[in-house]
């Protein structure tokens, strides 16, 4: 796969996806990051430790979160993306659903929409053609408005099948796709533990595939923890999904997830491969 005309080896390696947020209310890390120069410091800290991928957001999206205009996400994000690609030769993506942003963040210079709703945003059904037109890469994740406990894994195979059409249909081409079940949306605590433990299932798409797992309620209601105690329970998920034959990791702790990534493919490299 090639994003912002680097290779990526998804067949054989695995890569961190550092988190951004540039928002005051992110559900881990709202506000730290907010201004431009904590922005920096963060990414430059998050490339050092081996970020392939820094994905930038201006709305938090956390469970009961306040949306914003797309006026006000793109006064946050556009400033971010142009400072982060004038500095650093680092694929960025740009974290939203509304088509507007996404427009405006690949003209600031975004390389990847990472889409939280496939494409299937009934509000504001613009993204896929901003994502054709431009050439852009893209993620597709699994999002709905019910919440699914046990048969998770059959709404999200059903839901990125149809993300998928809409992307054909507009004429995304498919080596620019990466697939995310979604863990923390529209799934409760055992629902997203049986997408986690099923998610090797994403490989018949024939899409390269993203777990984004960082801190997630997942695990603080599992190990019964607070967002600030989740590592530990983030590596262990990190492997396991390195494990079911993800490629792409979204992270908010880069180095600690990239040493247990590594770990993980090491093993899963010498049993004969992915899946």
């Amino acid at each position: 796969m090639r994003i912002a005309g680097k290779e990526f080896d998804t067949e054989h390696e695995v890569y961190m996806v550092g988190i951004l947020n540039v928002t005051p209310d992110s559900f881990s890390d709202g506000g730290r990051f907010a201004g431009l120069d904590q922005a920096l410091f963060q990414t430059e800290k998050m490339i050092a430790e081996g970020a392939s991928i820094i994905d930038i957001g201006g709305e938090s999206t956390r469970p009961g979160y306040e949306k914003i205009s797309v006026e006000e996400e793109i006064e946050r994000v556009s400033p971010v993306i142009e400072a982060v690609k004038k500095r650093w030769d680092i694929p960025i993506s740009l974290d939203t659903y509304k088509s507007g942003v996404a427009a405006a963040g690949i003209s600031a210079g975004a390389d990847m929409i990472n889409d939280i709703w496939g494409l299937r945003y009934a509000e504001d059904p613009g993204m896929a053609e901003v994502i054709a037109t431009s050439g852009a890469s893209c993620i597709l994740m699994h999002n709905e408005d019910t919440v699914y406990g046990k048969g998770a894994m059959d709404a999200v195979l059903a839901g990125l099948t149809e993300s998928l059409k809409i992307a054909r249909k507009a004429g995304i081409a498919k080596e620019n796709i990466i697939l995310d079940p979604g863990v923390g949306f529209a799934k409760d605590t055992e629902g997203n533990k049986e997408v986690i433990a099923r998610s090797e299932e994403l490989l018949s798409f024939g899409c390269p595939v993203m777990m984004a797992v960082s801190r997630k309620s997942v695990i603080g209601n599992t190990l019964q923890l607070p967002v600030g105690e989740r590592l530990e329970g983030t590596m262990a998920l990190t492997a396991i999904g390195v494990m079911k034959g993800a490629s792409f990791f979204r992270v908010h702790d880069v180095k600690e997830n990239l040493r247990a990534a590594k770990m993980a493919l090491a093993i899963r490299e010498s049993i004969g491969g992915r899946g």
